[in-house]
């Protein structure tokens, strides 16, 4: 940010920085030109912080050094580091959060008891951009999402590489024009569509686009997952998939209107969550189990106009070849599909003879 004020935090090596963060942070928040936070290069602690806006200018927020978590101040709280409520905001750097999960996940029982925490990024606002974020953290750990967006409008996230044990992105109620573009995920769950419906005050998601990403070794690929016995009814529309590489990725796509972890429902009460306007299209690769296409959609509201085109997923495990399972729908088909597909006419892609 050129000719801007610079709030410079620093400190010993290993000091907690948290009260100078916030201090520099409500200066250049306050500031009536725009300006800049920088915190330098080195070691530093920080506790729970919220850097709440609104703000006089735009404030760009610069990490180049690394930042973690004080255990003793964050230990059972839902959050650690918040930017809230500010336009115009930017960080970068290249720096590192590092929330010291480890301590965390080995006391999270929340498949348990149900009630998990907030996610590593939780993202809800409108006209926001992500490139070139890297989240890691182990394939064990528990309810690591990468990015959980929800509330959200005009959100893009592009060229950033995604390692954790939940979802790499899950796409919340409310979310509405979402970009997700040349991310790499894996290990992971793969890039999820809900759940969706499990509270009555959910809201519709539409326009979600998924293309050129890679998913490697993950537990899912491309998944739309919603409850049966939803409390809402609501609809999922616009969800396209497009231009994916996949590398022993198990269930490679998938749609489940029956998703019930732990058993905190009722399966004999169809999804009430309608999905619309699907597509996959050249989706290649090798799979990690024979399930390699289920479309398993809701018998009280079948899926509606779901396009399957020019799918080439192998796989070479003993329990037989690739599979493509479908219910309560009836896709359309585009050009090839490799395994065969489950039902559906057959369409030509354009310029086939």
């Amino acid at each position: 940010m050129a000719n801007a004020e610079v709030f410079t935090v620093g400190g010993p090596p290993g000091s907690d920085i948290t009260a100078a963060l916030l201090k520099a942070f409500t200066s250049a928040c306050q500031a009536p030109a725009p300006s800049q936070v920088l915190i330098p290069k080195g070691d530093f602690k920080l506790g729970e912080i919220a850097m709440t806006g609104p703000c006089k200018s735009p404030v760009e927020f610069t990490l180049q050094g690394n930042v973690k978590a004080d255990g003793g101040s964050t230990q059972g709280k839902d959050r650690w580091v918040v930017f809230e409520k500010i336009n115009g905001f930017k960080l970068n750097g290249g720096g590192t959060f590092d929330g010291e999960g480890n301590a965390a996940w080995k006391a999270n029982n929340c498949h348990k008891t149900f009630e998990c925490k907030k996610l590593p990024i939780s993202v809800s606002g409108k006209n926001m951009t992500f490139d070139n974020i890297k989240i890691i953290a182990p394939a064990e750990s528990p309810n690591t999402d990468g990015i959980h967006l929800g509330r959200c409008e005009g959100v893009k996230i592009l060229n950033t590489k995604i390692s954790t044990g939940d979802d790499c992105i899950s796409v919340g109620d409310g979310m509405k024009n979402l970009l997700i573009e040349k991310v790499v995920c894996g290990p992971g769950h793969g890039i999820s569509v809900g759940s969706l419906g499990r509270y009555g005050w959910e809201q519709d998601v539409n326009d979600i686009k998924v293309i050129n990403c890679t998913l490697e070794g993950t537990d899912n690929g491309l998944r739309i997952k919603t409850w049966p016995s939803a409390a809402c009814t609501t609809t999922a529309a616009g969800i396209h998939f497009e231009n994916i590489i996949l590398n022993k990725v198990s269930n490679p796509i998938l749609i489940d209107q029956e998703y019930c972890p732990w058993n905190q429902c009722n399966k004999s009460k169809p999804s009430t969550i309608k999905l619309v306007d699907i597509t996959f299209r050249n989706i290649r690769g090798t799979s990690g189990n024979k399930d390699a296409v289920k479309l398993l959609c809701s018998k009280g509201h079948p899926c509606e106009n779901v396009e399957i085109g020019d799918i080439n997923i192998e796989y070479t495990g003993a329990d037989g070849p690739p599979t493509f399972e479908c219910t309560n729908v009836t896709p359309k088909l585009v050009g090839t599909q490799n395994p065969k597909a489950c039902v559906g006419p057959v369409v030509k892609a354009p310029g086939q003879a």
